[in-house]
């Protein structure tokens, strides 16, 4: 029997190429469906169907802004927006490891400087590694890796 994991859940839901490059481009600021398309490269059909599939998951919102004819804009809600480190952290491990040369999109943060984004602890601060992890089960007890 396959190990339960949150990590297939959440892949069931955002685990597939053109969902990840929608939510790049709606964290980007692009929100109108034509404009996704261009820029992800998804075919009409596919995107229709990954961005309902979202929407459905409670990661988007449809807003209309013209009614005649019906058009819609993508808003991202609350949990769609906690997804936000994650693709930063994906972005990150892309650069590094995958793409070849200069990254094609660098950040800045508010100090000024290049973004690298790391996990840390929410209590101590510290970065998180996985050497000085133990996984538990949801009642605490360690988990046979």
């Amino acid at each position: 029997m396959p190990r339960e994991c949150s990590i297939a859940n959440a892949l069931a839901v955002v685990g597939e190429r053109w969902s990840l490059l929608a939510l790049r481009e709606i964290f980007l600021g692009v929100r109108r469906f034509d404009q996704i398309a261009r820029n992800t490269g998804a075919s009409r059909d596919i995107l229709t169907a990954r961005l309902r599939k979202l929407e459905e998951a409670g990661l988007l919102e449809r807003h209309q802004y013209e009614s005649h004819p019906p058009r819609y804009e993508y808003v991202l809600t609350e949990p769609g927006q906690a997804l936000h480190s994650v693709l930063l952290t994906l972005m990150a491990w892309g650069d590094r490891y995958v793409t070849e040369g200069e990254p094609p999109t660098v950040w800045a943060h508010s100090c000024g400087e290049v973004l690298e984004p790391v996990t840390v602890c929410a209590r101590c601060q510290e970065p998180v590694r996985p050497e000085e992890m133990t996984a538990l089960h949801a009642h605490g007890v360690t988990v046979d890796t």
